[in-house]
C-alpha cells in the first residue's frame, strides 16, 4: 500500500512534460496492437454420431495462438482423438458422443486467443446441445372431424427433437400452409377440414439417422349433421419467452359446432389482424414474426361458440440480447495513475457484467473496483497491470464481449492523448517535473494529535516539519483500522493547511493515523503512528419493556409493549421487526403507538417479533425476540403430483405428494380421495386415507376413471386437485412366462456405497412383480435385496472402501426370476479429511443501486481463477445498519458471487459481510463493506407546525416546525404555503421558501382579524415531500394600544404623560386632558394652534417655491431614492430631493441630518419612526411639508412644537439618556450612537434609525409597523424647576462621549449656512438598509444666544426647544458626486429664514394673546 501511495506522487513527473514539453518524446510510445475476433462461436444443436463445428477466428498483425475451453476448463486436444482444431482456430468434433449416462461433448465452449508477451482475449460463450434419442413420448390417435371444423393430431417428442419432426398423409409429406400448421409442440392442426384431408397420418423424425415414425392414425371427415357440439379446447396458448427478432406461434385450437369464432387481445386491446407482423393461422393460432420489445405482454385467446365462450391467456416475454452502448477503449497510462474502463450495457433482462484481464476473471479488490455498476476502475497502476481488459455481458438472450488494451508508459514519456480522469487522491498529489526534483523532501510533521474525537469522525492537527525544505507544503493523512495493513488516504484542501477531518468512521473503533508532508521534491518522512478510538454512541433509547404478542387469527397477531425506561429524550417512533421461523430475512414497519395488530401473515406459521424505539439520535436497543404461531385453517393448496398407475384391468394405484410447504395451514389429519367412472359428472365415491397412495380395485375393464384428492386439517378440507383420468386395461399383462433381462444396469461407486440404476426389460407385455439385486466382494450371491417393480435405482450402503464388488440384477414375477444382468465396481479409497479451513470471501463490495437496494459482490480465493462454482458450496450474507445499538443482523443465502439486498431504508449506512459454507465447513465472516443507500423523496411532512403572533406587531407572525420523521435525505429547505381559504388549489396559496435547515420563519404584512391557514413542505436533493396538515391561525382584531399611539407620532405608556414634542394638537400632550378632561379651553387652544400653524406652513412653502423658481442661480437638489427600490437612477428632475435639514431657532441655522452608517450605534434619544420609501419631487416639497403636518400620513417626520397646557408646569422635563437596544427588526438589531453633539451653543440633531423592512409600500402603515421605543417613566405631577433643568442640561453636556468622533456632517462649518452643501454619509452594501429619521424625545432646554429671539407659547420667559422640519432622506452614495455640485445660495436661504422667523413671532402673539 505504501509503495502504491508513493507512486501516486511519482507519476506526475510526466504531467508537466505532457502539457509543455512532451512532444519530442512521441517516438518512444508503443503503438496499440489490433487484436479482435473476426468470428465467434454460436449456440449449436448437434446430432449424435455426426460431426459438429464451433467456428472461431482471431485477427491481428501479430501471431495468434487459439485455444478452447469447455465449461471453463482448457481442452486437451492432444489426448482427444475426436476433437481437433482447424487452421482458422475453429473446433471440429468428428463424432458427437451422447447417451443417457455419458455426455462428454455437451456443454459451454469458449475460444481463447493469445499473443505472446502481449495479452489474451476470450470470445463469447456458445452452448453445444446434442439432440436426444429419436423416440416418441406418445402416439397420434385416430379422430373424426366435421366438414369445416378443426382437429389436432398430437406428436409428443422431446423439445430438442421438434425441429426434426414432420408429418405424412398416406405416405406423402403434408404441405403446411395457413390452414394446415404444425405447432411448436410438434402437433398437426387441420382447420376448415374437407374430404381431401381424410387419410392416414403419421409423425416422422428425420435427420437423426434412420427415420423413425409413429403408428398411423386415421383422420375421418364427416358430413355436417347440424347437431350442436359443445366447445372444446384442443390446445390453448402457453406462456413463452422469445428473443428479439425471432418468431412465435401462440396456439389456440378450438373444436365445436357451430364452428367457434376466435379473437385475440393484447394487454386488453384487440389485435389488428391486418398488421403485417401479426397473422392468425390454423383456424385461430396467432403467429408473430420479427418480435420487438413492445410485443411483450399478456395475450388472450377468446373463443365464441354460440352458447359457450372460452378465454385462455398466456404471457409472452421478449428478451433482448446484451448490446454495448459504450465499449472500453484503448488507454495509455503511467504508473501510479488511476484509470477507468467504461462499459455501458443494455439488454432485457438486465445483463450481468464481469471483467477479465488477459483471459482471467478480475476479482474486485482495493485496487480493482467496479464503479457505476459496470465500469472497471484500476487504482495506482503498476507495470503488471498492462494487457487486454475485456467486458463480458450475459443474460438469458445471449452474451457479448468487448476488449481494450492498456499500455503503461515510462514516466519520462509524455502521454499522447488526454490524461484519463484522476481520482481526488491522485489529483491532490500533482508534482513538478523531474528536472525540478533536485532538493530534499520534508521531514516528518510534528505533534500530530487528535484535536476532536466523535463517534463517527476524528479531527487531526499537527505542526509544520522542522525541515520543510521549501514552501507550499501539502500533507496527506494515511489511516487504517487498527490491526490491518490496508491504508486509505485523505489530503488537505490546500497548501499549508495543517488539519484534516476524517469522516465516516465506525463508533467505538480504533484507527491508526500517520501524516506525510510533500514539497516540490516529493513526499517526505512519515510521522509516528497515532492510534485513536472513536467514541461510543450512548444516546439512543433502551429496550421497550413487556413486549406481548398474542395470535388472534389464522393470519393476524396483536402486539403491545411499554415505553422504554431510559428513552434519552422523546420517542419519535417504534420500529417493529418480524421474521418467519426458518427464514433469514427480516421485515420491519414503523409504529407510532404502544400497540399494533399485524395482519397478512401466513397461516399456522411461527413468527418472531422484536421492537426497537427511535429517538432523535436514532434506533435504540432491541427487545428480545418473542415467538408466536398463528392459528390454523383449512389447507390453501391441493396435494401435488397426483399420478394414476393402471396395475391391471381392474385396479389403479393413485399416488400424490403433500401440498406445498406453508399451504397446509395446520396439522394434517389425512386426505380425501374421490373417484368416478367416465369423464362426465357422475356420482363419485369418497375414500379417506392418511397415506400418500391408495389402491382402487374392483374396477371395470377398459373403462376410464377420474380421480381427485384433497388434504384435510382439523379445520376442514382444502381445495382439490384437478380430475385426473386413467383407463383400465382391456386385458391383464402376460404372466405366463418369466420377465426378460433388464435392458441396462449402471453403477456409480463411492467410498462406502455403490449407487445402482437400471431400466426394465424391453418386452413391456410381460408382467414384472419386482427386482432382485445381488452383490458381494468377488461374488454377487453374498447379499440379496428385493425391490418394488416401480423402483429404478438403489443405493448399496455399508461397503468397504477400495473393494471390488460384483453386482447382479434380475426381474421376477409369479412365474419366477428372469435372466440376470451383471456389472462390477470398485469402491473409492478412504480419503483423509481436509485439514485446511475454509477461507473467507475477499473483495467484498457494496454497490448502491437505488434508495432501497444494494448489490453485494465478492470473490472466493478457494475457487479457481475463473471463479466458477462447481461444488455444493453456498454463501451467507449478513447486513445491518451501521449503528452500535442495532446488533440484529439480517441474513440471506446464495450460491452465486453476488446478492442484491432489497427493502433497505433510504439514506442509511449499512455494513455487509459474507461467509462461505461447504458441506459442514464454514469460513469466518469476511471484512465488512459499507454502502449508503441513495436519497429519495421525503416520505413524511414536517411536524409540530405552530404559528405564534409577533409581540407588538399583530401583522407579523412566527411559524415554527420540526423536521419530517422520514426525511430520506438531508433537508435542503422548506416551502411554506399560506392562504385564507383552506380549500383553495395549491397554486393559489402564497409561497414562502426557506433555504437550509432552519425551523422557523417570519411572515409579515398580514391582514388584521383574518383567518390564515399554513402548510409546510420539506425538500431534499431528490425533490419535495408531502405537505403537512393545514394549521389555522387568526390574526388579532386591532392594533395594540402602544401601536396605535405610535401611528400618531406618540409613544403612550400607561401612567406616564408623554412629552410635548410628540405632536401638535395631540391630546396626550395635555396632562389635564389625559387625566380628568375638565379643561376644555385647552382643547380649543390646541385646535386653533394647529390651524394657525398649518396656514403658516402653507405660506412659507409658497414663498419658498416662488423664490426658488424665480432665482437665476437655481440649482437642482440631489434626490434620494428609497432603499427598497431597484436602485436604478433616473435623469428626470422629478426624482430630486433637498438635503435633510434641522432648524435651530436659537441660531437660525439649517444643518443636514446625520445618516451615519455606524455599525454599532448607541442611541440616547427616543426616535419617532418615519418611512423613507419613495423619492419626492422638488416641485411638490412644500405640498408634502403641508401634508406631513396636517394629515400625519406623509413619508417624513412631523413638525413638532411644544404647547403649554398649564402655566405653573414646565414645558419640558428631561429624562435619563437611554439606548434603543429594545428595537427589533426583521433580521438584525441596530443600536445608534448619540448624535446630539453639543457645541458652545446647544444644537440638537436627529439620529438615523435603520429600517430593514425593505418591501413595504410607502404609506402610514409602514410607520405603524415600526415598533415604538418605550420611554422612561416620568412622574406626571412632579414639577421640574428651572434650576433642575439647567442642572440636567449641564449633565447631558458632560455625558457627551469624547471618544466618538462626530461624522463630517456634524462638524459645524465656518459659515452657519454652508452646511447645506454637505451631503449626508450613506451606506453601500449588498442589501442597504433603509434609514428613518428620528426626533429626540428628550430635547434639552437651550439658553437663547444674544440677539436671537426664541418663539414661545404662554409666558415669554420660557425657552423653546428646537423645532424639526420635515426633511427627505439622504441620497444614495452613488449620487453623492452629483450632490456636491448642487449647492444653494446663502442670500436666498437667509431671506427665507428671516421671513420664517417673522411668521413664528406672529404665531406666538396669537397663542399668547
Amino acid at each position: 500500500m505504501a509503495e502504491r501511495g508513493a507512486r501516486l506522487l511519482v507519476f506526475f513527473t510526466s504531467l508537466i512534460v505532457l502539457r509543455f514539453g512532451g512532444a519530442d518524446k512521441g517516438s518512444a510510445i508503443q503503438e496499440f496492437t489490433p487484436f479482435r475476433f473476426s468470428v465467434e462461436p454460436v449456440d449449436t444443436l448437434a446430432v449424435r454420431g455426426l460431426p459438429a463445428v464451433l467456428n472461431c477466428s482471431a485477427a491481428s498483425a501479430a501471431p495468434v495462438r487459439v485455444e478452447w475451453k469447455k465449461d471453463g476448463t482448457f481442452l486437451n486436444l492432444v489426448a482427444d482423438d475426436r476433437k481437433r482444431q482447424l487452421a482458422d482456430g475453429s473446433l471440429l468434433i468428428s463424432t458427437v458422443v451422447h447417451n443417457k449416462h455419458n455426455k462428454p461433448d455437451e456443454g459451454v465452449y469458449q475460444c481463447v486467443a493469445s499473443i505472446d508477451n502481449l495479452g489474451t482475449i476470450s470470445s463469447r460463450t456458445a452452448r453445444l446441445t446434442v439432440a436426444g434419442l429419436p423416440r416418441f413420448l406418445s402416439q397420434p390417435e385416430g379422430v373424426s372431424v366435421r366438414m369445416g371444423g378443426s382437429e389436432m393430431l398430437s406428436c409428443e417428442v422431446m423439445e430438442e427433437l421438434v425441429p426434426f419432426t414432420r408429418w405424412e398423409r398416406d405416405g406423402r409429406p403434408v404441405e403446411l400452409d395457413a390452414r394446415v400448421i404444425q405447432l411448436p409442440s410438434g402437433a398437426l392442426v387441420i382447420s376448415n377440414a374437407s374430404q381431401t384431408d381424410a387419410g392416414l397420418y403419421r409423425c416422422t423424425i428425420d435427420a437423426l439417422g434412420p427415420p423413425k415414425t409413429t403408428e398411423e392414425a386415421e383422420l375421418q371427415v364427416s358430413a355436417d349433421s347440424g347437431v350442436e357440439e359443445k366447445l372444446e379446447t384442443l390446445q390453448g396458448p402457453v406462456s413463452v419467452a422469445k428473443v428479439v427478432g425471432e418468431s412465435v406461434l401462440l396456439p389456440c385450437v378450438m373444436k365445436g359446432y357451430p364452428v367457434p369464432v376466435i379473437r385475440w387481445t393484447f394487454n386488453d386491446r384487440s389485435i389488428d389482424e391486418g398488421h403485417e407482423r401479426f397473422t392468425v393461422i390454423g383456424g385461430g393460432s396467432l403467429q408473430i414474426v420479427n418480435l420487438t420489445e413492445e410485443d411483450a405482454g399478456i395475450y388472450v385467446c377468446q373463443a365464441d361458440g354460440g352458447n359457450m365462450t372460452s378465454e385462455i391467456q398466456a404471457e409472452l416475454t421478449v428478451h433482448v440480447p446484451p448490446r454495448f452502448v459504450t465499449r472500453p477503449s484503448n488507454t495509455y497510462a503511467q504508473e501510479s495513475m488511476d484509470i477507468i474502463f467504461e462499459c455501458d450495457i443494455t439488454g432485457s433482462p438486465p445483463p450481468t457484467v464481469r471483467w477479465m484481464k488477459d483471459g482471467d476473471t478480475v476479482i474486485p479488490s482495493d485496487y480493482f473496483r467496479i464503479v457505476k455498476q459496470h465500469n472497471l476502475q484500476v487504482l495506482g497502476l503498476v507495470k503488471s497491470d498492462e494487457g487486454f481488459y475485456q467486458c463480458l455481458a450475459e443474460n438469458d438472450a445471449g452474451n457479448v464481449q468487448a476488449s481494450a488494451q492498456l499500455i503503461i508508459l515510462d514516466l519520462d514519456v509524455a502521454l499522447p492523448s488526454t490524461v484519463p480522469s484522476l481520482t481526488d487522491a491522485t489529483t491532490d498529489h500533482v508534482a513538478s517535473s523531474p528536472a525540478e526534483r533536485s532538493g530534499p523532501a520534508p521531514s516528518a510533521p510534528r505533534d500530530v494529535v487528535a484535536s476532536l474525537v466523535s463517534t463517527r469522525f476524528i479531527k487531526l492537527t499537527w505542526r509544520q516539519p522542522a525541515e520543510p525544505h521549501g514552501e507550499n507544503i501539502t500533507y496527506s493523512v494515511f489511516y487504517s483500522l487498527d490491526g490491518t495493513n490496508r491504508e486509505r488516504v485523505e489530503n488537505t484542501s490546500g497548501p499549508g493547511e495543517m488539519q484534516v477531518t476524517i469522516q465516516n468512521l465506525v463508533p467505538d473503533t480504533k484507527y491508526t493515523f500517520r501524516v506525510v508532508a510533500s514539497n516540490a521534491n516529493g513526499p517526505g518522512e512519515s510521522s509516528a503512528p497515532l492510534t485513536v478510538a472513536t467514541q461510543l454512541e450512548v444516546q439512543v433509547p433502551g429496550p421497550a419493556p413487556n413486549l406481548q404478542v398474542v395470535s388472534v387469527g389464522p393470519a393476524s397477531v396483536a402486539l403491545s409493549w411499554e415505553r422504554p425506561v431510559n428513552g434519552n429524550g422523546d420517542i419519535q417512533t417504534y420500529k417493529l421487526f418480524y421474521s418467519e421461523k426458518g427464514q433469514d430475512s427480516e421485515q420491519d414497519m414503523d409504529v407510532t403507538g404502544l400497540s399494533y395488530t399485524m395482519t397478512g401473515l401466513k397461516k399456522f406459521t411461527e413468527y418472531s417479533f422484536r421492537v426497537v424505539a427511535y429517538n432523535k439520535h436514532g434506533p435504540g436497543i432491541s427487545t428480545d425476540d418473542v415467538t408466536v404461531r398463528t392459528l390454523s385453517d383449512v389447507p390453501s393448496a391441493p396435494p401435488q403430483n397426483l399420478t394414476l398407475e393402471v396395475l391391471n384391468s381392474t385396479s389403479i394405484m393413485v399416488r400424490w405428494l403433500a401440498p406445498p410447504p406453508g399451504t397446509l395451514n395446520g396439522e394434517l389429519t389425512g386426505y380425501k380421495l374421490r373417484y368416478r367412472k367416465g369423464l362426465r359428472r357422475a356420482d363419485a365415491i369418497e375414500i379417506s386415507t392418511s397415506q400418500l397412495l391408495q389402491l382402487i380395485d374392483g374396477l371395470e375393464k377398459g373403462k376410464v376413471y377420474t380421480v381427485r384428492v384433497s388434504a384435510t386439517t382439523v379445520n376442514g378440507s382444502g381445495p382439490t386437485t384437478e380430475w385426473i383420468a386413467a383407463e383400465t386395461f382391456e386385458n391383464d399383462l402376460d404372466e405366463s412366462q418369466v420377465p426378460g433381462v433388464p435392458s441396462s444396469l449402471h453403477v456409480r461407486p463411492l467410498v462406502n456405497r455403490i449407487v445402482v440404476t437400471w431400466t426394465p426389460p424391453e418386452n413391456q407385455d410381460i408382467l414384472v412383480r419386482g427386482y432382485k439385486i445381488g452383490y458381494g466382494i468377488g461374488s454377487p450371491h453374498a447379499h440379496t435385496v428385493n425391490l418394488d417393480y416401480k423402483q429404478r435405482f438403489y443405493s448399496i450402503d455399508n461397503l468397504d472402501p477400495s473393494s471390488h464388488y460384483v453386482i447382479t440384477l434380475k426381474a421376477f414375477n409369479n412365474m419366477g426370476e428372469g435372466v440376470p444382468i451383471y456389472n462390477s465396481a470398485t469402491t473409492r479409497p478412504q480419503s483423509a479429511p481436509d485439514p485446511t479451513p475454509m477461507l473467507p470471501p475477499v473483495g467484498v463490495q457494496a454497490t448502491v443501486l437505488s434508495h432501497d437496494t444494494i448489490k453485494v459482490s465478492w470473490a472466493d480465493n478457494s475457487l479457481a481463477k475463473n471463479q466458477k462454482i462447481t461444488d455444493s458450496r453456498y454463501y451467507s450474507i449478513r447486513w445491518k445498519t451501521n449503528i452500535p445499538a442495532n446488533t440484529k443482523y439480517k441474513t440471506a443465502n446464495t450460491t452465486s458471487l453476488f446478492h442484491t439486498v432489497t427493502a433497505l431504508k433510504p439514506n442509511t449506512l449499512y455494513e455487509f459481510s459474507v461467509m462461505v459454507t461447504k458441506s459442514r465447513r464454514s469460513s469466518t465472516w469476511s471484512m465488512t463493506a459499507h454502502g449508503t443507500t441513495a436519497e429519495t423523496l421525503p416520505a413524511s411532512a414536517p411536524k409540530d407546525v405552530t404559528v405564534i403572533s409577533k409581540e407588538g406587531n399583530p401583522r407579523m407572525i412566527n411559524i415554527n416546525w420540526q423536521p419530517p420523521t422520514e426525511a430520506n435525505g438531508k433537508i435542503t429547505g422548506y416551502i411554506i404555503y399560506y392562504s385564507t381559504d383552506v380549500n383553495a388549489e395549491v397554486h393559489d396559496w402564497v409561497v414562502e421558501p426557506v433555504v437550509g435547515n432552519r425551523l422557523t420563519h417570519q411572515i409579515q404584512g398580514l391582514t388584521l382579524d383574518t383567518a390564515y391557514y399554513f402548510k409546510i413542505q420539506a425538500r431534499n436533493s431528490k425533490g419535495m415531500g408531502p405537505m403537512s396538515d393545514a394549521v389555522h391561525f387568526r390574526t388579532p382584531k386591532a392594533e395594540p394600544s402602544d401601536k396605535m399611539s405610535s401611528d400618531q407620532g406618540l409613544q403612550v405608556k400607561p401612567g406616564h404623560p408623554t412629552l410635548p414634542e410628540h405632536g401638535i394638537g395631540s391630546n396626550m400632550d395635555k396632562p389635564g386632558i389625559t387625566g380628568s378632561r375638565e379643561n376644555h379651553i385647552l382643547v380649543i387652544v390646541v385646535i386653533v394652534s394647529v390651524g394657525a400653524f398649518t396656514i403658516i406652513a402653507v405660506v412659507v412653502g409658497a414663498v419658498l417655491c416662488t423664490r426658488r423658481s424665480n432665482s437665476h442661480q437655481k440649482k437642482k437638489r440631489a434626490a434620494c431614492k428609497s432603499n427598497t427600490g431597484s436602485h436604478k437612477y433616473k435623469s428626470s428632475s422629478k426624482d430630486l430631493k433637498p438635503p435633510d435639514l434641522w432648524i435651530h431657532h436659537e441660531r437660525l441655522e439649517l444643518k443636514p441630518i446625520d445618516k451615519s452608517p455606524d455599525p454599532n450605534p448607541v442611541m440616547t434619544e427616543t426616535p419617532i419612526p418615519r418611512a423613507a420609501q419613495d423619492p419626492v419631487e422638488p416641485s411638490h416639497q412644500i405640498q408634502e411639508l403641508e401634508e406631513s403636518v396636517s394629515t400625519r400620513r406623509g413619508v417624513r417626520p412631523k413638525i413638532m412644537m411644544p404647547f403649554d397646557s398649564q402655566p405653573p408646569q414646565p414645558v419640558i422635563s428631561a429624562h435619563p439618556i437611554h439606548s434603543l437596544d429594545h428595537l427589533h427588526h426583521h433580521h438584525h438589531h441596530y443600536h445608534l450612537p448619540p448624535r446630539g453633539y453639543l457645541h458652545h451653543q446647544i444644537s440638537l440633531r436627529a439620529p438615523a434609525s435603520p429600517n430593514t423592512h425593505l418591501h413595504r409600500s410607502p404609506s402610514a402603515e409602514s410607520v405603524r409597523n415600526q415598533p415604538a421605543a418605550p420611554e422612561p417613566p416620568v412622574a406626571p405631577s412632579q414639577p421640574i424647576t428651572s434650576a433642575e433643568l439647567q442642572k440636567t442640561e449641564a449633565l447631558i453636556k458632560e455625558e457627551d462621549p469624547p471618544s466618538i468622533n462626530p461624522p463630517a456632517a456634524h462638524i459645524r462649518p465656518t459659515h452657519p449656512l454652508k452646511s447645506f452643501a454637505v451631503p449626508a454619509l450613506t451606506v453601500s452594501a449588498h442589501n442597504p438598509p433603509t434609514y428613518e429619521t428620528a426626533l429626540p424625545s428628550t430635547p434639552l432646554l437651550a439658553q437663547p444666544a444674544p440677539g436671537v429671539k426664541t418663539a414661545s407659547i404662554g409666558t415669554l420667559n420660557r425657552a423653546r426647544a428646537p423645532m424639526p422640519v420635515t426633511v427627505p432622506n439622504a441620497p444614495d452614495q452613488s449620487e453623492t458626486s452629483k450632490m456636491l455640485d448642487m449647492t444653494y445660495e446663502t442670500d436666498e436661504l437667509s431671506e427665507e429664514m428671516a421671513h420664517l422667523e417673522g411668521l413664528m413671532k406672529d404665531l406666538n402673539a396669537i397663542t399668547t394673546g
